[in-house]
């Protein structure tokens, strides 16, 4: 990585995600300055290179710095076992009693030490980098005790501290009942609306709140507690929604104008028009609709005809969507959920960062924006979405610093 404060960008082909109406049209060659980790001109006359980094792009694609805004990156264990006892016809029923599912990984992500569980993110997230993320949302929810969860919280931000990457947090405390409040779901929500929402503010741990709102996780007035003890402490909110059944989680996310709703599979029209009223995100998790080999997908038309933008991230988990190439997600949106490859690409750019409450500053190459960039190896946008298993990346810059990687 080159650090500098002032950085000119020559010969670069820019897709700049600004123009809704033209699609991603790919500029000319141009010049693009970054002083101090902003974007602050874009086409002008190369300045006195007196106190400037340059680097010439020789007319490669630059887009936004992709945003990956919906992780589990934080865990410990591995669930491959229970992948191969999945496909041998061990039904998931058994599978848990054996001591599977998610509780296998709340287990071994309690017995994890803060430093244990960076270590074991880091190769994660050196997949998503080399991918041209530069902003990782990751979620908690696999401690499902105050102090575990903070213990994840802090994980996430730490990575920060070992490689160049923006990290946004997000407490999940209402992923499942843990083990010990079994038969108790209420009385674990009180522990998460009365103590770990509260420390989490206070700590400044988390950016947002989200809730899984399913028959398996938590029902309506569960989520509805969850939000206004989030919202009563300064914290957005956002909600795993609609995946399994159609519970109305959506449409009570966007009542608490939720940032997102993610995964959506059962998302009805009711649903879609509460989003649209409220500027509620449509986050799309292919990974898992894959993974879990679903055959209900997502409403896209519908999504479409009322204007909601859709998100793509890649979910990554150890039990439902082990995949850490968010480039694979944008295929995987085209080739399953039948996106264009222009809508993948604003799916993990401007849309992500609206899905993260940070579209007025990453998610697009504008003035005034933040200099998180990816600079590619490609002549078309397309290409994208096009490929997967050959990296096209030439670097990414993060916060107006180059980074070979």
């Amino acid at each position: 990585m080159v650090t500098k404060s002032k950085l000119v960008m020559l010969n670069a082909r820019l897709v700049t995600m600004t123009n809704d109406d033209k699609g991603y049209v790919c500029s000319d060659p141009t010049t693009l300055i970054i002083e101090h980790g902003k974007i602050v001109k874009i086409g002008a006359e190369l300045p006195d290179s007196d106190g400037y980094q340059l680097h010439d792009c020789k007319g490669k694609l630059v887009t936004p710095g992709l945003l990956d805004c919906h992780t589990h990156l934080i865990y410990a264990g591995c669930r491959a076992n229970e992948f191969e006892m999945r496909l041998n016809g061990v039904p998931y029923e058994e599978i848990a009693r054996q001591g599977g599912g998610i509780i296998s990984t709340v287990n071994a992500t309690r017995q994890a030490s803060e430093q244990q569980l960076i270590e074991l993110a880091l190769p994660r997230l050196d997949g998503l980098l080399r991918s041209g993320v530069t902003t990782v949302e990751v979620k908690s929810g696999y401690g499902l005790t105050i102090e575990d969860e903070l213990k994840m919280l802090r994980a996430a931000k730490a990575l920060e501290q070992h490689r160049k990457v923006r990290i946004e947090t997000t407490l999940l405390a209402a992923h499942a009942v843990p083990p010990e409040y079994k038969g108790r779901a209420d009385d674990y929500i009180d522990l998460v609306c009365n103590q770990i929402i509260p420390l989490c503010a206070k700590e400044q741990l988390a950016d947002c709140v989200d809730v899984f709102c399913e028959g398996i996780g938590f029902n309506l007035e569960q989520t509805e507690r969850v939000f206004v003890a989030a919202q009563k402490h300064g914290l957005q909110v956002k909600g795993h929604t609609e995946q399994l059944s159609n519970l109305g989680g959506s449409e009570l996310t966007a009542q608490y104008n939720g940032l997102s709703v993610d995964h959506i599979e059962y998302l009805d029209e009711s649903g879609v028009r509460a989003l649209a009223s409220s500027g509620t995100i449509a986050t799309l998790l292919p990974g898992a609709f894959y993974f879990l080999r679903e055959t209900q997908k997502p409403p896209i038309e519908l999504l479409r005809q009322h204007n909601v933008p859709m998100a793509i991230a890649t979910d990554l988990n150890p039990g439902t969507s082990p995949f850490a190439d968010l480039t694979m997600m944008m295929n995987m949106s085209c080739t399953l959920f039948g996106l264009t490859p222009e809508e993948a690409l604003r799916g993990v750019t401007c849309h992500s960062a609206q899905a993260l409450g940070l579209g007025n500053s990453r998610g697009k190459i504008a003035k005034g924006y933040d200099a998180d960039l990816a600079i590619w190896n490609l002549s078309h946008p397309a290409q994208l979405s096009y490929q997967v298993g050959v990296s096209h990346l030439s670097a990414r810059i993060v916060q107006g610093e180059l980074c070979h990687v």
